[in-house]
């Protein structure tokens, strides 16, 4: 298993600095696999949870509700959505009442791409952690917040 201060070759102050460091050495670990595992696919990890959202909604969706419901808050959703609509896996709608609101839709296209993606593909990064302690885990995080 890995040892941050093997890892880094670092000490640290105290056991705080040591949890806070090894959370963002951590979370860069894992956006590395990610975007090394969604390259294959032609997308980023952001573009994966666009896709993932306007599906689980099953509704077309606002801009501004996709960035709220996004996992990383993105200032450049919108370029994001820009290159999912040129590969055609959201198109844009706009209202017939307003025309400045325009909302986001998955297109069939896009829910085929989206299937084909392997739904567990974050399953070996938490391979080390028992259900227990995977439990224990997101309850820190989340106390931490």
């Amino acid at each position: 298993m890995g040892d941050l201060s093997k890892d880094i070759n670092s000490t640290f102050a105290n056991n705080r600095v040591k949890a806070l460091l090894n959370i963002i050495y951590t979370a860069n670990w894992i956006t590395s696999h990610q975007n090394e595992f969604f390259k294959s696919f032609g997308i980023s990890p952001q573009q994966y949870n666009i896709l993932r959202i306007l599906k689980g909604a099953d509704k077309a969706l606002n801009v501004q509700t996709i960035k709220e419901r996004m996992l990383e808050r993105s200032p450049n959703a919108t370029r994001l959505m820009d290159k999912l609509c040129a590969k055609n896996y959201i198109e844009r709608c706009p209202s017939e009442h307003d025309r400045r609101v325009v909302k986001i839709a998955i297109t069939k296209e896009g829910k085929m791409f989206l299937d084909a993606i392997p739904n567990n593909f974050n399953a070996t990064l938490l391979k080390n952690l028992n259900e227990a302690e995977a439990e224990q885990l997101s309850n820190l995080l989340d106390k931490m917040r």
